[in-house]
């Protein structure tokens, strides 16, 4: 790691022991319906009517509810239709989803061009969470795929801190050492700050540590494990050369000596949903 970058690392983990680091904030439209959703009388009619109030996302929440992962044999021609049929639950997880891309702009085009890349990462994980838990009773597709899409957050506010030196910017692998060293932490920090549950905290904080045992069933951090390494050939992570060796595959009961996208089912669901973030 050369000085300058070392020197970045510094500056970084000062803003971040004083508070002074700046935390992405969640979109105005996501914020409202959460706060909503939680509510004892939250119906489909109010989360409907607080998205109306956002055209763009109306639109993409209508062609989601269409599209060939939730679509049923009549077209939901309505927000408060798209909402019944999808229930409150998942429309919340759905419209955080969408709304998250907000998140990854830049008038900057070396950081932009750096946003770009870890937002394609971040969604082909999610598309991957997504169809692991699909395949899994006991947990949420959608859960999994926020918790795939959110699985390195805490790499935007050092991308941003970055944005006014190019230098680091340009310097792409040393600024990936920096973002591994802290992105962990920094999105725990984020989502408690966010008030968002602990799964999500636990999939931040942990989802590059490839050794972890837990007892119990599979849950979230795991499908985003397997899905980070099984994603390795889209965002060439270094992962454990012998996945049979990571406790999430075993959790999962996924056959490691194959690729989860060489079935044709898999990589169909893959495609469908990863062109829910286009």
């Amino acid at each position: 790691m050369q000085d300058k970058t070392r020197d970045f690392l510094k500056r970084v983990e000062y803003a971040v022991a004083s508070e002074q680091l700046l935390l992405p904030s969640l979109p105005d439209v996501a914020l409202r319906i959460r706060s909503e959703c939680d509510q004892d009388d939250a119906s489909p009619q109010k989360i409907a009517d607080i998205i109306s109030q956002d055209p763009a996302l109306a639109v993409r929440l209508l062609q989601v509810a269409n599209s060939s992962l939730y679509r049923t044999r009549q077209p939901a021609d309505s927000l408060y239709t798209a909402v019944t049929r999808l229930g409150l639950r998942m429309v919340k997880d759905i419209i955080l989803t969408l709304s998250l891309k907000q998140l990854y702009q830049a008038h900057n085009k070396m950081l932009q061009d750096q946003l770009r890349q870890l937002w394609q990462i971040s969604v082909n994980t999610a598309s991957l969470s997504r169809m692991l838990a699909s395949q899994i009773p006991a947990l949420q597709a959608e859960q999994a795929m926020l918790a795939g899409l959110t699985h390195n957050i805490g790499a935007l506010p050092i991308l941003l801190m970055a944005e006014d030196d190019e230098d680091i910017l340009g310097n792409v692998q040393d600024l990936l050492t920096v973002m591994h060293n802290l992105q962990g932490e920094l999105g725990a920090y984020i989502f408690k700050a966010w008030h968002f549950p602990e799964y999500l905290i636990d999939v931040a904080r942990n989802c590059y540590q490839f050794s972890r045992h837990h007892d119990g069933q599979a849950d979230y951090l795991d499908v985003v494990q397997v899905a980070l390494i099984q994603g390795s050939i889209y965002s060439h992570l270094d992962c454990p050369p012998d996945w049979s060796s990571i406790p999430a595959f075993n959790k999962l009961g996924i056959d490691t000596s194959t690729h989860l996208l060489d079935l044709e089912a898999n990589k169909i669901m893959f495609d469908e949903t990863e062109a829910l973030f286009r």
